[in-house]
């Protein structure tokens, strides 16, 4: 798994919340995507820039285990990690905690395969395991 573990502050939003006053389910996968994004742009190739450059991810797996509860206006921090998982996939694993308490709300892992525009699955290009050469360890290795 990466050296880089990005952090993420969220707040559950009113929408998010259900008529038992905690988050919907479908939410932890959305809160997932956003310490996804961050974690991209800290590593130095935010998602924008992938797509510019023809490599898209799109998620292939996901597990999601439901910890805890959260409620309207409770403040989260997601930590997310990422490597490789295969020669044409990315795996992230998430934990998201209540930011006062460290409570564990939810965690989980998704899988996002490396495609070109079409939908081809490709190997990681060059450009790619060298800005995460420094951030992934065994990025550039085949399993």
């Amino acid at each position: 798994m990466s050296v880089l573990k990005s952090t993420t502050h969220l707040r559950v939003r009113y929408s998010e919340t259900d008529q038992m006053g905690t988050f919907y389910n479908s939410r932890s996968l959305e809160w997932f995507e956003c310490g996804r994004t961050d974690w991209l742009r800290q590593a130095g190739v935010p998602y924008a820039q992938l797509e510019s450059r023809g490599l898209y991810l799109p998620l292939v797996e996901a597990h999601v285990y439901y910890q805890g509860r959260a409620r309207y206006d409770d403040e989260l921090v997601a930590y997310t990690l990422a490597g490789p998982a295969g020669r044409a996939k990315l795996r992230f694993d998430i934990t998201i905690h209540h930011a006062g308490s460290g409570l564990a709300v939810t965690s989980g892992t998704t899988i996002h395969a490396l495609t070109d525009p079409a939908g081809k699955p490709i190997r990681p290009p060059e450009w790619f395991t060298k800005t995460l050469a420094d951030k992934v360890s065994r990025f550039d290795e085949s399993p």
